[in-house]
């Protein structure tokens, strides 16, 4: 893999946010899909996500000729705001720039929506970064995960898809690195209008 450098001259117009917990026993899991939709942009976009700062890795490079900063905080869910707060502030960057990708239990396996803020919804991650952010808006991207059977919820958004869900949500994560870059290239409207045109589609 080829990674492309740029120096600290760059500046982030974006920061783009991948919540999950960090270890090999989460992987896959479905409170993991940010994860795995920064994992794809940084290989799709060659931005190296290596820099451990924060209590969290992140890459700096260019999308779409736009810098983006790429954050995935290894605080476990619940604090991702403390690893996500830092970034922000180190980098000048305004709540309503930092573009945060995360499951939902709301929605149906592999519906996406886009919201410009809200509430955190029952979501851990998205509760820590309302307090450490100070502020419900910010955008995020929000990924279908089902609410699963009548067992607890921890023990649904910690468990992985089946085969059928895995192949969904495969085609919903590339669809959310192009709703990123897409961000790069056109800011927050070109992002709606392609998680609008998905929802139509699907």
């Amino acid at each position: 893999m080829f990674w492309k450098k740029h120096g600290p001259e760059l500046r982030p117009e974006w920061l783009i946010v991948g919540l999950g917990n960090p270890g090999g026993e989460y992987k896959g899991t479905r409170h993991n899909v940010g994860f795995e939709v920064l994992d794809r942009l940084s290989e799709r976009n060659k931005i190296k996500i290596g820099k451990a700062k924060h209590r969290a890795l992140s890459g700096l490079g260019k999308i779409a000729e736009t810098g983006v900063l790429l954050v995935k905080p290894l605080t476990y869910m619940n604090l991702s705001g403390q690893a996500v707060a830092p970034h922000a502030r180190d980098h000048g960057i305004e709540p309503d720039h930092v573009f945060v990708i995360a499951d939902d239990l709301d929605l149906p396996v592999g519906k996406l929506r886009l919201k410009l803020n809200g509430s955190a919804g029952g979501h851990n991650g998205h509760k820590s970064l309302i307090q450490y952010l100070g502020t419900q808006d910010y955008p995020r991207l929000k990924i279908g995960i089902g609410k699963g059977g009548r067992g607890e919820t921890i023990d649904h958004v910690l468990g992985t898809f089946d085969r059928h869900e895995r192949e969904v949500i495969d085609e919903v994560l590339q669809v959310s690195v192009k709703v990123c870059e897409e961000l790069a290239r056109g800011g927050i409207q070109a992002a709606l209008r392609a998680v609008e045109e998905f929802n139509r589609n699907d």
